[in-house]
């Protein structure tokens, strides 16, 4: 009974990260700029990966692959901020600049 509620809550674990995902490919696409893309792309990753990597673990049930799955996504929180950081501070410090638009309101 309880490996049949777990089977269940790890697909629609699953299916909301894939859902999640698929919503922000479709919100990078209406971002214009650079840093506004790359904001929101790491967002989706970070947290589409994690809601995947719980699915899972509940998929999988309390075992040793728990632990490395866990371990996996330690290290997803911890290189997917890092590594957006690092790719928006060089785009800024080789001069990428967002170009402003005049827009006439009304």
């Amino acid at each position: 009974m309880m490996e049949a509620v777990l089977q269940m809550v790890g697909a629609v674990l699953t299916v909301a990260s894939l859902v999640f995902m698929g919503f922000g490919v479709v919100g990078m696409f209406r971002f214009r700029d650079f840093y506004s893309r790359i904001l929101i792309t790491s967002k989706v990753e970070t947290v589409g990966f994690l809601t995947l990597m719980f699915g899972v673990m509940a998929h999988g049930g309390i075992s040793a692959f728990t632990l490395k799955v866990v371990l996996i996504g330690l290290m997803g929180i911890i290189t997917n901020p890092l590594s957006t950081h690092a790719i928006a501070r060089s785009a800024y410090h080789s001069g990428y600049r967002i170009e402003r638009e005049d827009r006439a309101d009304g």
